[in-house]
């Protein structure tokens, strides 16, 4: 399947203001792009990348005074596949884990693993390790938080959502990663595109989405404690230890955003017989 996706979003400022800013897809979906992603700016401001140490692709820039408005429009290839599930991957004892995975195990910004460890064993302590803890985890945090877009606050971290019990995407995605690494079980914060695709579509404002990974029998896997159900077209943009590793723009002085729109949209492919189009569903997800 084909799906079309990108963004418009505008800051307003007034001097120049250095930002940095995650709005590529990750360089794992590369080979999938049907034509060219490019990160366009009005005006046109020098801009470069560099790969940061999680393998996400990063942008420089200047927002000059006045602002800038940062936009992309891209068609990608998709398998089509719902998340793929595995509930015979095991969980690897700690002393069997790859160097480079054990960070996935350690505390971060939003993930305060010392705070939610003892919660996290009382509550699947006697769940079997492996897939079928994680699920625990996920069913859990799904159900303990309430989403709302009126509740997003960038300043919750997972204790807070557990506390507050509301939150959007990142919220559940947050707590989930803590429960996961608690148990020691490596997770990582994922962030990018997500459409209604093979699902009824909500009434609401497009926006990015976030998910998480965690490392069971030799290799990452996919989970989602918002939507709690395996989900087609995912775009990866960024993934890191939480929402500090992948923040969409960072900036460096006084930059307001004052637009913000984005699309995810299922191509609509040609029936031959009808000489029209047809497409398994529009694809609009916010946070």
């Amino acid at each position: 399947m084909l799906i079309r996706a990108g963004y418009d979003i505008a800051f307003a400022a007034t001097a120049p203001t250095p930002m940095m800013a995650m709005l590529s897809i990750h360089p794992s979906r590369n080979k999938d792009l049907k034509t060219p992603h490019r990160l366009l700016a009005s005006p046109d401001v020098p801009t470069y990348d560099y790969v940061d140490a999680f393998g996400n692709t990063c942008t420089r820039l200047t927002v000059p005074a006045g602002g800038v408005t940062l936009s992309c429009d891209f068609i990608i290839e998709d398998s089509g596949i719902p998340d793929i599930q595995s509930p015979h991957a095991i969980q690897h004892p700690i002393e069997e884990l790859p160097d480079d995975i054990l960070i996935y195990l350690l505390g971060s910004r939003y993930c305060e693993t010392d705070r939610l460890s003892d919660t996290a064993w009382s509550l699947f302590g006697h769940i079997p390790a492996g897939w079928q803890r994680v699920l625990a985890i996920v069913n859990f945090a799904h159900n303990r938080i309430k989403f709302g877009y009126q509740d997003a606050r960038p300043t919750r971290t997972a204790w807070d959502a557990h506390q507050e019990q509301v939150g959007v995407c990142r919220d559940f995605a947050h707590l989930a990663i803590t429960l996961c690494r608690c148990m020691n079980i490596p997770a990582r914060y994922c962030t990018g595109y997500l459409g209604d695709i093979g699902v009824e579509p909500i009434d609401a404002a497009m926006d990015f989405s976030a998910w998480f990974d965690v490392y069971l029998g030799g290799e990452w896997h996919t989970f989602d404690a918002r939507h709690n159900q395996p989900r087609i077209g995912r775009i990866l943009m960024a993934r890191g230890r939480d929402a500090t590793d992948t923040a969409l723009t960072t900036a460096f002085g006084p930059a307001v955003l004052s637009r913000f729109e984005v699309h995810t949209d299922e191509v609509p492919e040609v029936n031959p017989a009808m000489g029209a189009t047809a497409a398994t569903g529009a694809a609009e997800q916010y946070i």
